[in-house]
């Protein structure tokens, strides 16, 4: 493992799943009391604008986050061509169990609740971790997700999971309604008025780190109250 600090608390970490080496942005607020996993979708990666925006506002909620690459340097490149990988949840699911097994051996964050936010694919993978994982996992946030890849994990997950899609992402909202039918667990679906899939309108992605940090804290920081 290498990591690199800087004076604002984030460190850049490297994390091994198996032969693979992921790359990740960690982020420690003053004060943290629990740190968001955030998993990346199809074609994305830890510098998604989009994710980052939404770990911004949850840093500003005082939670910690760790943008974390699913795939190696090498397997991007061949992704781009081959696609090959942006739907074996079950692999992207297998990293996100890896990174959640090193945040439980970091001396500053190990005995801290943990959330998982997915975007698109990652949704489906954050699921299926959180039903592997249900001692590590208190909550999960899906961004325009594809939930139903979780498949058979969904009955599985007991975390409270919060569903945000974009109102003009019709068939995605769809797909969402018939996931959270699938679960037993405390579920919420949050329709954004005017999004399309990736949120590019003025004020959404905004919306939707609103959502998440309150989701957030109701689950992981119970004795915080949110802002109004």
């Amino acid at each position: 493992m290498s990591i690199q600090r800087n004076i604002q608390n984030q460190r850049t970490v490297a994390i091994r799943s198996g032969s693979a080496r992921l790359e990740g942005d960690l982020t420690i607020p003053p004060g943290t009391g629990a740190v968001v996993v955030f998993a990346h979708g199809s074609g994305s990666s830890r510098h998604s604008p989009r994710n980052r925006l939404v770990a911004s506002g949850l840093n500003d909620g005082g939670l910690a986050t760790l943008l974390l690459d699913l795939l190696t340097r090498d397997e991007e490149i061949a992704e781009a061509h081959t696609r090959h990988l942006r739907f074996d949840i079950g692999l992207l699911a297998e990293r996100l169990d890896a990174a959640m097994a090193w945040l439980r051996q970091d001396a500053e964050l190990g005995a801290l609740p943990i959330g998982l936010f997915g975007a698109s694919t990652g949704a489906a993978a954050a699921l299926v971790a959180a039903a592997r994982r249900p001692e590590w996992v208190r909550a999960v946030v899906s961004r325009g997700g594809r939930p139903d890849l979780a498949g058979d994990s969904l009955p599985l997950v007991r975390c409270p999971v919060m569903l945000i899609v974009g109102r003009a992402d019709s068939p995605v909202i769809e797909l969402n309604r018939s996931a959270a039918n699938r679960m037993t667990c405390e579920t919420r679906i949050d329709i954004i008025p005017g999004a399309t899939h990736l949120f590019e309108e003025p004020g959404a992605l905004e919306q939707v780190a609103e959502l998440a940090r309150r989701w957030f804290t109701q689950h992981l920081l119970p004795h915080r109250v949110p802002a109004a």
